[in-house]
């Protein structure tokens, strides 16, 4: 009997040994589908916020963007959202309070209203969202009210539409009749260009008939273009705040029979607007890489949410495009 105990205890002793090796890897294994899994929950979730999808400037940020976040969804998932036009705020508003709410770790912003924003994105910072700031800085004391500072991630608008008017000048001579067409008044890059286009209109010496947003819209601006003509029957040359209503202006010119004699400017290079370059319909426009931007946002969002602090202005650059580099 003591001979079979003993034998017993000798058998037994490497089937435990067995049976906690198995159990060890049982637990290893389901470690690591616990840790995978939890891995995968914990992949950041980036949402982009984006002015009016009617505007191709933001359908071409909207794409590169896209197809960055597709290159990289193992590394963040992705979601983009914009306005149904120019002026829609409220949406800007509630995708922000929507992204909180899902609880996305970043918000890339392109602001439409500088100085509304700055609230429901303090409320984003205040929930621990890291907020990116692209294309339209945030209004400084709006910012400082909200008790925020976030660093702007884009282009010197006054620089970019510097370069339109100044070529636009140059074209024209001192002593030419313009009209500018502004942007939305309650942003800040609409008020930027402006600036930069009024620097162009004094040290080109040109004479400023007259100057009226149109919201950054295309009927809008061809509108007021169509109003412009009829009360101003000597106008050389026009400066448009974007592209979208540069191509109004042409309508508007076209309709007159004046496209190609009335000199027009436009900033953004989006695709719709270079066949008018090329064709003398368009002197130039600003390319301030909106496809890129977005992209960009989501980098620097990535590295804020890794630990990395920006503040003050991350400047992108801006480029002249005539026809001749158009070829």
């Amino acid at each position: 009997m003591s001979n079979f105990k003993r034998e017993s205890v000798m058998i037994s002793a490497p089937r435990r040994a067995a049976l906690k090796l198995g159990l060890a890897g049982t637990l290893v294994l389901a470690l690591s589908c616990s840790v995978s899994t939890a891995f995968a929950a914990e992949k950041p979730k980036v949402g982009l916020i984006m002015k009016s999808l009617s505007n191709e400037f933001f359908k071409q940020m909207k794409a590169g963007a896209d197809k960055y976040a597709a290159e990289n969804k193992n590394k963040f998932e992705f979601k983009a959202v914009g306005m149904k036009d120019e002026r829609d705020f409220a949406s800007q508003v509630d995708a922000v309070e929507n992204f909180v709410t899902q609880k996305y770790d970043i918000i890339v912003v392109a602001p439409a209203d500088s100085k509304a924003m700055a609230t429901p994105l303090a409320k984003a910072v205040k929930a621990g969202v890291k907020v990116i700031n692209i294309d339209v800085p945030l209004d400084a004391d709006a910012k400082k009210k909200a008790g925020i500072d976030l660093a702007f991630f884009g282009p010197d608008n006054k620089e970019g539409a510097k370069l339109a008017g100044d070529a636009l000048a140059k074209d024209l001579g001192p002593g030419a009749k313009v009209v500018i067409l502004e942007g939305n008044p309650e942003a800040d890059n609409a008020k930027e260009r402006k600036e930069g286009f009024m620097d162009s209109v004094k040290t080109g010496k040109l004479e400023l008939l007259d100057s009226k947003t149109a919201h950054w819209e295309t009927e809008e601006a061809n509108t007021v273009m169509t109003n412009f003509l009829t009360k101003y029957k000597d106008i050389q040359g026009v400066m448009a705040a974007n592209d979208s209503m540069a191509l109004g202006v042409v309508k508007a010119l076209d309709a007159a029979g004046q496209a190609g004699k009335i000199k027009v400017v436009g900033f953004d290079n989006i695709p719709p607007v270079q066949p008018l370059i090329k064709d003398g319909k368009m002197l130039a426009t600003v390319e301030q890489y909106g496809a890129q931007m977005a992209v960009m946002g989501i980098d620097y969002g990535m590295r804020e949410l890794a630990g990395e602090k920006f503040t003050g202005w991350v400047k992108t650059d801006v480029k002249l495009v005539t026809a001749a580099d158009l070829k």
